[in-house]
């Protein structure tokens, strides 16, 4: 089962990732953890990734593509796959769906945690008051939802149209989310 997880920043896709990860023995593929990873790396297109990256430029969408191709290949055997973070656009989600039918696979699950845009922002205001966390700064976090909602929302029909998205309330608690999730993926389609 392949699946998409979409969520603004502190929606809790992490989380439900690492239950499915867990329950399901899926591979999450999170765009920013595999450039960091390929970044670290002695490889071609590492190489490419950090030199792109040092120069403080956006990594295009086919190294993305080709980073998401070379963990398909790693971990051919797996019982699925989440990509988290990962398409953003339409031009990406064409990519992912080129890509994964190259492999004779497909999206089949879109999972979105619906969340209230302003209690996120409240509870990130306050964590980072708690903790100081750099990527929680309550201006730039703002900037981050309104990015989010603009590249993903076109994404949100196509997925519908085609009977895979299914919308849940990620302001529930951690459990209900899980079993939201999981009636989900027995969903038929």
């Amino acid at each position: 089962m392949n699946l998409i997880l979409f969520g603004p920043p502190a929606a809790g896709k992490g989380t439900q990732a690492s239950i499915l990860v867990e329950k399901h023995g899926y591979i999450q593929l999170s765009t920013g953890d595999m450039l960091r990873a390929a970044r670290g790396s002695d490889s071609e297109l590492g190489q490419r990734v950090a030199k792109i990256m040092d120069n403080g430029e956006l990594v295009s969408d086919q190294i993305v593509i080709d980073l998401i191709d070379e963990q398909l290949a790693l971990n051919s055997g797996a019982a699925g796959f989440i990509f988290d973070g990962f398409p953003r656009t339409v031009g990406q989600a064409k990519a992912l769906d080129q890509l994964l039918a190259s492999r004779a696979t497909e999206v089949h699950k879109v999972i979105r945690l619906v969340v209230d845009e302003g209690q996120l922002l409240a509870r990130v205001t306050k964590r980072f008051e708690e903790q100081g966390r750099k990527d929680d700064n309550p201006e730039t976090f703002a900037v981050r939802l309104v990015k989010y909602g603009e590249d993903t929302a076109p994404l949100l029909p196509i997925y519908a149209e085609q009977g895979k998205l299914f919308e849940i309330d990620g302001m529930a608690n951690v459990d209900v989310v899980s079993d939201a999730i999981e009636k989900a993926l027995k969903t038929g389609r």
